[in-house]
């Protein structure tokens, strides 16, 4: 009788802790006022400079340890009337830019399309792009990207990982990616 109450505590507790576990445990926040965005960003990653980064390129954020994992975002210019609708449906604007990778010769990158939904936030459209992207050396990366256009701007949010990480850190990923809303 004593083992059945136990046991039954023991039962209680688990799920109890485990519904206190959140999904962006172990993410930090990050706001950006002036360009009017925000995201999550893992616990361990810092920004790096981008000082001389391709133009547009906002911000960029790299893991400490697993120094091929990044994020950033990128802000273009584009026509003030313009929804993103107007660019074409998740597909279209996923085809569009899997176009542009692959067509730099430049990068010798090899991008495929995976997955482009469509979501809606805060009374914002946003399309979710998902990509694997093969290098010139044979190696694959994991590309995760959110895009909306407000204000006269065009916002891409990338999450990139090594192919073979992609499994430990598919979620966490998702949930970053998902984060990510112009205020």
């Amino acid at each position: 009788m004593l083992k059945s109450i136990a046991t039954f505590i023991v039962i209680i507790l688990t799920v109890t802790l485990s519904a206190c576990v959140s999904p962006t445990g172990g993410l930090n926040p990050y706001v950006d006022g002036a360009d009017g965005y925000k995201f999550l960003y893992p616990n361990g990653w810092m920004a790096v400079d981008v000082k001389d980064a391709s133009e547009g390129v906002d911000v960029v954020f790299r893991d400490f340890i697993e120094r091929s994992e990044n994020l950033s975002v990128i802000i273009s210019d584009v026509n003030k009337d313009m929804d993103l609708s107007d660019l074409g449906s998740p597909t279209d604007v996923g085809y569009r830019f899997m176009q542009i990778v692959n067509q730099d010769t430049n990068n010798q990158r090899e991008a495929e399309l995976i997955s482009a939904e469509k979501r809606e936030q805060n009374l914002e459209d946003y399309y979710l792009l998902e990509y694997k992207v093969k290098l010139g050396d044979n190696q694959y990366r994991h590309n995760l990207a959110s895009v909306v256009t407000k204000n006269g701007k065009l916002y891409t949010f990338n999450i990139s990982t090594t192919e073979s990480r992609w499994e430990n850190v598919e979620n966490r990923f998702k949930t970053i990616v998902k984060s990510f809303t112009v205020t």
